[in-house]
């Protein structure tokens, strides 16, 4: 999946615009998009399948709080991969 695609997916999820975001990852087998998994069910609520993406990610789950914190890591994430042509 392009870069441009994940950085979609991130802007969505700083939208709260979940579902159109789900619909981007769950087709990408990327430790960047299974961390993404897990921030989209973090803001659904679904928190047991929010771990299950976060493990997947080899990512610690912060909690429900850390959204905003996760979305600005996961944007930084995407443009940092976008410069260096590994997302």
């Amino acid at each position: 999946m392009s870069t441009e695609t994940l950085a979609r997916a991130v802007e969505l999820l700083a939208a709260g615009d979940w579902q159109p975001a789900h619909k981007i990852v769950q087709g990408d087998t990327s430790a960047l998009a299974a961390w993404l998994h897990g921030i989209v069910h973090t803001i659904e609520g679904d928190l047991d399948n929010a771990q299950h993406w976060y493990r997947k990610a080899d990512r610690v789950f912060p909690g429900r709080d850390a959204v905003d914190r996760e979305i600005a890591a996961a944007r930084s994430a995407v443009r940092d991969g976008a410069e260096s042509g590994r997302a």
